[in-house]
């Protein structure tokens, strides 16, 4: 028994060993398990930079070295921060960057289908042919911000036809009938006010609802209803149409010029040269009989020698010599000689070699063409005098301000830079030629200047009266509306009630127009505010987008 035990010694040594070396590898196994477990149980937080690395609050990176800062959500990410979507968590849970509390997330599979968002309201999306649920539009493709290489483009290029085919009971687009029966309803549609329908139904553009709008008929108007309240938020102000006396007035600019009738030119008769000039310079004040130069030529020097020889003449045969006489004494004030030279000539029975000349009239020398020593010859301009005590102010008038103007019609001149208001003038001349460039017609205004302030050249506010017109139907020109086409006004019919009337206008006249069509005397237009209830608005059914009574139209501005 002894050798057979000995023999197999071995063989339960071996057996002892493998069995003890399974039960340390099944605890080892075991021990790893319950290590990996308390592990992931305590994997609560991850590296910011690398967030495939978790682990515990106190742990660490082991590629940066950082703490393990941000936690792992442990539940479903429900919720989200709608200021931070990346911000995800569950129920109850606050945002990590603004502490707002996270709301509810719509679930994967319907992400998957909202492909489509209204144009009106992008927070109600859905797949294709969905309606928003506020305003009944049909929803149109989102542009992704991704790679569209996938993306189906057969879906937007038959989105009309899909919107046209998803409502089958839509309106025809056909254009409101404004000769109706009186009281007719009709629908139309707030966005495309052209697509009107007899019966409720919805529009085949946009799908909105179409909403109810009565028609009057021809002899029926439309009318917008404004709260009191609301006419004071909008600052609507009225002022009755009454009877004015207008007068016909024109505002414009006008510039002061020269009067050319008192221009005096001042040139040489005979040749010579200039041997004293009392005028040194151009805008040189002068007076009638100041001397201004003195000349000499010897044609003047001979003619005053046959004068005197005329004289002599006239002495011894006084019966046959006034003839000539006459033609002598003719003769020098022909080349320009005054009287007062003359019979300083006669008197003294000499010639006078330095001929003087005199100013021939008040003014300021405009032009100089001599100095002293100059020779000079007959037509020759040596000065130009202007006159200043008159003055014309040229004004410029448009073409369709020209009919009722004429020649004597009173006109007012202000130079406020001078400190000149109200200068009384009257029309002296009209121009019979149009300016090509402006199209404009100039009208010449005759004023007296006694104080020289206005000078040639400035500038000067114009007024230029006609004939009043009496009795006639005004409104003040501020409560027109003016389209090119047509002229509007908005009438307030009752306290509440506004109505669009077309007008037909006169004349205008310092902010008042004659009425000639469209009004009667004692009702009230709107002066201020009256755009606001007539903007968007055409001449067909130009209000009706406003006169909803319960104010829920879905009229929406673009």
């Amino acid at each position: 028994m002894r050798k057979l035990l000995s023999r197999f010694a071995p063989v339960y040594a071996l057996l002892a060993c493998g069995l003890l070396m399974g039960s340390l590898l099944v605890s080892a196994v075991a021990q790893d398990h319950h290590d990996h477990s308390h592990q992931a149980e305590q994997a609560t937080h991850a590296c910011p930079m690398h967030p495939e690395v978790q682990g515990a609050k106190t742990d660490s990176c082991h590629i940066c070295g950082m703490f393990l800062t941000q936690a792992i959500e442990t539940k479903a990410a429900t919720h989200a921060c709608p200021m931070h979507p990346e911000e995800t968590g569950g129920e109850g849970d606050r945002c990590s960057k603004c502490n707002m509390f996270l709301t509810a997330v719509e679930q994967a599979d319907q992400h998957q289908h909202a492909t489509h968002a209204c144009p009106m309201h992008p927070e109600e999306t859905g797949g294709e042919g969905d309606r928003c649920p506020k305003c009944n539009m049909f929803l149109t493709p989102i542009q992704q911000g991704h790679d569209h290489s996938g993306h189906d483009h057969s879906v937007d290029e038959g989105n009309s036809h899909a919107m046209s085919e998803a409502a089958p009971s839509a309106a025809s687009a056909s254009p409101l009938d404004s000769s109706a029966p009186q009281g007719t309803t009709k629908y139309v549609c707030p966005m495309h006010p052209h697509v009107v329908s007899d019966e409720p139904s919805t529009c085949p553009i946009c799908g909105m609802n179409l909403e109810p709008v009565t028609v009057g008929g021809p002899s029926e108007e439309l009318r917008v209803q404004v709260a009191g309240s609301m006419q004071q938020a909008l600052g609507l102000r009225t002022e009755k149409v009454a009877r004015d006396t207008l007068w016909r007035y024109i505002k414009t600019l006008g510039t002061v010029q020269y009067d050319e009738d008192s221009i005096f030119h001042v040139h040489a008769r005979a040749t010579g040269w200039i041997e004293k000039l009392k005028v040194n310079n151009t805008g040189q004040k002068v007076k009638k009989g100041e001397l201004m130069y003195e000349l000499y030529s010897p044609e003047l020097v001979t003619a005053q020698d046959d004068f005197l020889q005329a004289l002599d003449y006239a002495v011894q045969n006084q019966r046959n010599s006034a003839e000539l006489l006459r033609k002598a004494r003719l003769r020098l004030e022909l080349l320009g000689l005054s009287k007062r030279v003359i019979a300083q000539v006669e008197s003294s029975k000499q010639s006078i070699y330095r001929v003087p000349f005199y100013a021939p009239q008040d003014g300021i020398v405009s032009k100089l063409t001599i100095r002293d020593g100059m020779y000079i010859q007959p037509g020759q301009t040596l000065f130009e005098l202007v006159d200043l005590s008159q003055v014309w102010v040229i004004a410029d008038v448009f073409e369709n301000e020209q009919t009722w103007l004429e020649v004597g019609r009173p006109a007012d001149v202000t130079a406020a830079s001078l400190g000149h208001f109200s200068l009384e003038g009257r029309i002296d001349y009209i121009y019979p030629e149009l300016d090509l460039v402006t199209r404009a017609m100039q009208v010449r205004v005759k004023l007296d200047n006694p104080d020289k302030s206005l000078r040639p050249g400035a500038l000067v506010d114009v007024e230029l009266f006609g004939g009043p017109k009496h009795d006639v139907l005004t409104i003040p020109t501020e409560a027109l509306i003016q389209t090119g086409r047509e002229n509007r006004v908005v009438v307030a019919r009752d306290d509440t009630g506004f109505a669009s009337v077309e007008v037909k206008l006169g004349m205008i006249s310092r902010g008042k127009a004659e009425v000639l069509e469209g009004l009667n005397e004692g009702e009230r237009v709107v002066v201020s505010g009256q755009f606001l209830l007539d903007s968007e608005a055409s001449i067909q059914g130009s209000l009706q987008r406003l006169s909803q009574p319960d104010g829920n139209g879905h009229a929406h501005h673009h």
